[in-house]
């Protein structure tokens, strides 16, 4: 009896990387045109053993990306620098991440008119010693990985396809409403457009671009026009299992409408995932509602 839209809570994944790409570059820590190396992993020296380095994979090499081939590609390794920093690149920190996650409404309900509506988790230092303890403090590696939507980050598909809704309008977190007659209600996330704009090129390039690395193929859709984003999140003792996520909005470059869906705990490895899972559905929307599709 558990309405997933608006009660389930699910480890959203990559899916959060355009907001933080949008953060990085509201906090002029880095330009979209830089480009980052990635080589399939990034190895933390261990000042107290160095022959053990802490290592963050990156889920392939993507060699150099700038930031909206990273959106496209996905690259865990570009999000981990610009997320927690690395050598000499600044990152965002573990505060900035939380505000920005907060400012697109990651964590807060919606406020639509339907029972059961929960807040979403974002992980910060103060959570992990509530969940944890004070014994276990927070590491760079619990930025990065909240960098990249894993660790303890968690929210509804509602809270995901309003932040989805944002991006594609330039900043218009929306209420979501029932009622078609309803009047917009939103309030402004203060960023500017171009900001915005990168972004939603990078979820462009995910869907159109050619490179094999390039996440959501699968939605290049003849007769529709769609901007996208996948996320993978590990779950489980040992990330036996996953949520297979995607989020986007249609027509690319007049986007009227946003959807966000998640597929549930699949066995980790699973190769057909949400974007490939939507390509019926799309099919179904050209051939019998064409109306729906400019």
């Amino acid at each position: 009896m558990l309405n997933r839209a608006v009660g389930g809570l699910y480890t959203p994944g990559s899916i959060v990387k355009p907001v933080f790409a949008i953060a990085a570059l509201q906090e002029k820590i880095i330009s979209p045109e830089k480009a980052i190396l990635s080589t399939g992993k990034l190895v933390l020296p261990n000042p107290y053993n160095p022959d053990n380095p802490s290592i963050f994979r990156d889920w392939t090499v993507h060699g150099w990306v700038d930031m909206r081939t990273a959106i496209a590609v996905s690259s865990d390794e570009y999000f981990y620098t610009i997320g927690g920093g690395f050598q000499g690149q600044r990152g965002l920190g573990i505060a900035k991440i939380d505000e920005y996650s907060r400012l697109f409404g990651m964590e807060e309900k919606t406020g639509i008119d339907l029972k059961g509506e929960v807040e979403g988790v974002i992980p910060t230092p103060q959570w992990k010693e509530r969940i944890f303890g004070e014994d276990d403090p927070w590491r760079i590696g619990n930025t990065y990985h909240t960098s990249i939507g894993q660790f303890g980050f968690q929210m509804t598909p509602l809270q995901a396809v309003r932040f989805t809704a944002a991006i594609a309008n330039n900043g218009k977190l929306l209420k979501p409403q029932l009622l078609a007659s309803s009047t917009a209600q939103f309030r402004e996330i203060d960023i500017p457009e171009a900001y915005f704009q990168i972004a939603r090129e990078g979820m462009r390039m995910a869907v159109i671009s050619d490179r094999p690395d390039a996440t959501v193929k699968a939605l290049n859709i003849g007769g529709i026009q769609i901007s996208a984003k996948t996320g993978t999140a590990q779950l489980g003792y040992n990330n036996e299992f996953m949520n297979s996520w995607s989020v986007g909005y249609w027509p690319a470059d007049n986007p009227k409408y946003a959807y966000a869906v998640v597929l549930e705990k699949a066995p980790a490895g699973t190769n057909s995932g949400a974007a490939p899972g939507l390509q019926p559905f799309f099919y179904w929307l050209i051939a019998n509602h064409p109306e729906y599709i400019q």
